[in-house]
């Protein structure tokens, strides 16, 4: 479903599962001002046509002992045989990463790495990323606080 066929009513949905993704179809139904069929028709289109990726539930990592956050970026050699598939499938298997992008700039890649605490993220570091071949560089910065942090995307740019 291309961005230009949302919709108001689609965006109002899209707002309404983004602040609460357990919501009842009639209460959907309600807070957008459809009734349940349609809105429930609605949601369907928007789930097979991959607007609606997933339903998740967000947890707070102190709360289940994750209480250190870091951004990591990490540097491949680039002479020889190029790391990229070997690294990109390692990261995959790494629970510490919550997120990884391949990225423009000095850096290759960037990690969200969410641990219990430092010495957590010294054994990540030393036994999983820093035995990669072709890593030749990581930086880390550590959150010291969380300022904001939102999983919803800006809709009203759509309008």
């Amino acid at each position: 479903m291309p961005k230009n066929s949302l919709d108001r009513t689609d965006r109002r949905i899209l707002e309404q599962l983004q602040a609460d993704g357990r919501l009842s179809n009639q209460d959907l139904a309600e807070r957008v001002a459809l009734s349940p069929s349609p809105c429930l028709r609605r949601v369907r289109a928007l789930e097979r046509s991959g607007v609606i990726r997933q339903y998740a539930a967000l947890l707070d990592p102190l709360h289940v002992g994750l209480g250190l956050l870091a951004y990591v970026t990490v540097k491949l050699e680039k002479r020889g045989k190029m790391p990229v598939d070997q690294f990109t499938r390692a990261v995959q298997g790494w629970p510490e990463v919550i997120a990884c992008f391949s990225m423009t700039g000095d850096m290759d890649y960037l990690m969200r790495v969410q641990v219990e605490d430092l010495e957590h993220y010294s054994r990540f570091i030393m036994e999983k990323l820093l035995k990669q071949p072709g890593v030749i560089d990581i930086r880390t910065n550590f959150v010291l606080e969380r300022i904001k942090e939102t999983t919803a995307l800006p809709l009203a740019h759509l309008a």
